[in-house]
This record gives C-alpha cells, structure tokens and sequence, in this order.
C-alpha cells in the first residue's frame, strides 16, 4: 500500500463524516467562486480600459453635454479619436427585462473602442445599411434569444419619439463578441442619427464622448486638461477613465471588494473551525493505530505528513466540486450577471484550498506526531 493509499482510505474510513466535510468546502468554495467572479465582472479586472477615457457632465451622469464639446475635445493634439454616445436605456415586454441601448457612430466606436468591443469591418457594413439598424452584444443575444435578421422593439423609460411613442423599432445586423470573455457585451449599439432624428428633445446631445488618447500620453494629464478646458463653461465635464468610472459606479451602492472578501472570509473561518474540529476527533480515534505505525518505525515526520496529506486530500476534493459548479453557474448565468470566472479566479481559489488544508490538518497532525507510544497503546 503506497503512502497516498494509506491516506485516502484514513480519509474515507467514515464515508457519511468524509461527504459532509467535502460538501461544507464545496459550498464554501461556490461561494467564494460566484463572489469572485462578480467582482471580477463588475469591476473589469481583465477588461475595464485604463487608457480609454470617458467625458461625462460634471452634474451627473442624468445631464447631456452639447455636441459641439466634441470638436473642442478633438483639437487636443494629444487626442488620437474622439466618439459620442446617448443611453437610450428600454425594456422588452416587461419592465424587469431591462435592455441598455448605446447610441453612436459606427465609425467613430470602431477608432476609439472597437478593438475592445471586438468589432469588424462587417459588422460596421451591415449596421450602415439602415438606420434602425443595431448591433447586439453576445452575451445580451444568449439571453433574449435574439440573432441576426430579427426585429425587435424597445420601450424607452425616459425617451420619447417624436409622435410621443417610447417603442423604438430596430433590426439587428449583427452580434459582436467583445475582445475577451471578460469584457461586457450585455447591450445594444444603435445609430446616433437614427435615435437623435426621432427623439422628442435633447437633441444634437450625448450623454458622453469617448476619448480615445495618443500612445504615450498620460491617461490622467490627459483628462484634466479635458475638463480644465469646460470648467468655466455651461457645461462642465468630469472626465474619468472605463476602470474608474466602473469602480465609481458601484461605490454608489456599496464596496463589493469589502463586501466580497467579508463574505468569503466568513465562509472559510467557519469553514476552518468545522474542518479542525472534525479531524482533531478524527485523529483521536486512530491513536492506538499511530502509536502500531510508530512500534513498526514510521518517523514521526511520516506521521504528521499522512494527517496533512489526508486534510488537503479532502481540500482537493470539495474545493474541486465547488470551483466545477461555480464555473457551471458562471457559464450559465455569467453574461446575464456579468460572471466572469478567470484564470486568476482559480489561481487564488487553488492557493486557498492548499493553505485551509494546511492549515486545519496542522493541529491533528502535530498532536499525532507528539503522542507518546505508550500512553497511545494504553487507550486500546
């Protein structure tokens, strides 16, 4: 019998004791997965652009700004392109099936994010077809069922058309992939002309300019210069970058990295004092079996690395189960929820389960090593 043998059979000596532990570390590490996950998504570890800037009005985001700060914008020699954007936010059918409707030039996104947003040539031709013509992303297609060709119609919360309608008509030409699996394709690309011909008011206005600045010219200078150029006007800006704005956006509800690693950490102390308590009177159940393998000259070294080798045995075996069903549960409902399960997720959910197996199979594995044989043949 080899020594890692020896050590699954310890760990399987008591099957209904062995699957609870195995299924706390598997809730535990869902739990962690799903967390981390989210925060990886929401907060564009992987995807949220340091570079790419966004101009919005310094009164909030509920403000326009006027189109011709474009033109102001792009004459910065320091600027490599310039985009604008109006939200245009809707539901279909119901209002809790929320649809998010960006409004641009095609042309204008391809130079300043479309490499990011994984746009094409294609693409780009088969929006300018028509006006009404959209652009759906991925991950909101995979959700509504949608695919190229079909016509949809989009009920505005706030923007009212022309005739008073909310309901914009649009046909889709088209579904872009984005430039990883991290990046957030839950929504719609829409024509500006289209949506600033028929819109009731607010026109000749966007919501945003996208700046897209020169290689090698400092993100940071570059926005402050940006808003010192609108700060005595009308209309001030507040420019920020994709990564701040995203981390800026959810600080408004809460610290979800706080509120993450509170969670986590609740789970595996818990976690931790289950685990320690189960293997301590694990352990003790086998003392008279120690002190057999000490009489027959097993080191004491030997010993303390089987209770070791049977904890992170167990480790290996719930974290494994948990990480498989959160990354199911990442595939599933991850573009829904904005999941996003990275390598880098893995990495530390791995580094965990090593260190929690260490660390709970450290007690039990000094106490066996420590008991003397004799007082161990005694309890027999």
């Amino acid at each position: 019998m080899t020594f890692l043998d020896l050590a699954r059979k310890n760990a399987w000596r008591k099957p209904v004791r062995t699957v609870l532990l195995v299924v706390c570390i598997a809730v535990a590490f869902l739990i962690y997965g799903l967390t981390a996950s989210f925060l990886a998504g929401s907060q564009g570890v992987s995807a949220a652009s340091d570079n790419i800037l966004g101009v919005m009005s310094a009164s909030g985001r509920g403000q326009v700004l006027p189109m011709a700060h474009r033109a102001r914008i792009a004459a910065d020699p320091d600027v490599a392109a310039v985009g604008y954007m109006t939200r245009l936010r809707g539901f279909v059918d119901v209002e809790k099936n929320v649809v998010p409707i960006s409004a641009v030039d095609p042309a204008l996104l391809m130079e300043t994010n479309g490499e990011e947003l994984g746009l094409t040539s294609d693409l780009l031709r088969g929006i300018d077809q028509g006006r009404d013509r959209v652009l759906v992303g991925r991950a909101l297609a995979e959700a509504e069922g949608w695919s190229v060709g079909e016509h949809i119609t989009v009920t505005a919360f706030q923007i009212a058309k022309l005739d008073g309608s909310r309901d914009w008509r649009f046909e889709i030409a088209g579904i872009f992939e984005g430039e990883s699996a991290s990046t957030d394709t839950y929504f719609t690309i829409a024509r500006y002309d289209y949506v600033n011909a028929a819109r009731a008011r607010d026109k000749d206005t966007a919501d945003a300019f996208i700046v897209r600045p020169r290689e090698g010219v400092s993100p940071a200078t570059l926005a402050a210069r940006i808003d010192a150029l609108f700060a005595n006007s009308a209309a001030a800006t507040r420019t920020q970058s994709e990564k701040q704005f995203l981390e800026a956006f959810l600080r408004q509800y809460a610290d979800i990295g706080l509120i993450v690693d509170l969670v986590t950490g609740a789970a595996f102390v818990t976690l931790l004092m289950i685990v320690v308590n189960t293997m301590v009177f694990a352990v003790r159940e086998r003392t008279f079996e120690i002190a057999m393998l000490k009489t027959l000259g097993i080191s004491r070294m030997r010993i303390m690395v089987l209770v070791l080798g049977e904890t992170l045995l167990i480790f290996i075996a719930g974290g494994a189960v948990g990480l498989a069903l959160a990354k199911i549960a990442t595939m599933l409902a991850g573009p829904a929820l904005g999941l996003v399960f990275s390598p880098t997720v893995l990495a530390y959910a791995t580094a965990i389960a090593f260190a929690l197996g260490l660390a709970t199979g450290i007690l039990p594995a000094v106490n066996a090593m420590r008991t003397p044989i004799m007082k161990a043949l005694r309890t027999r």
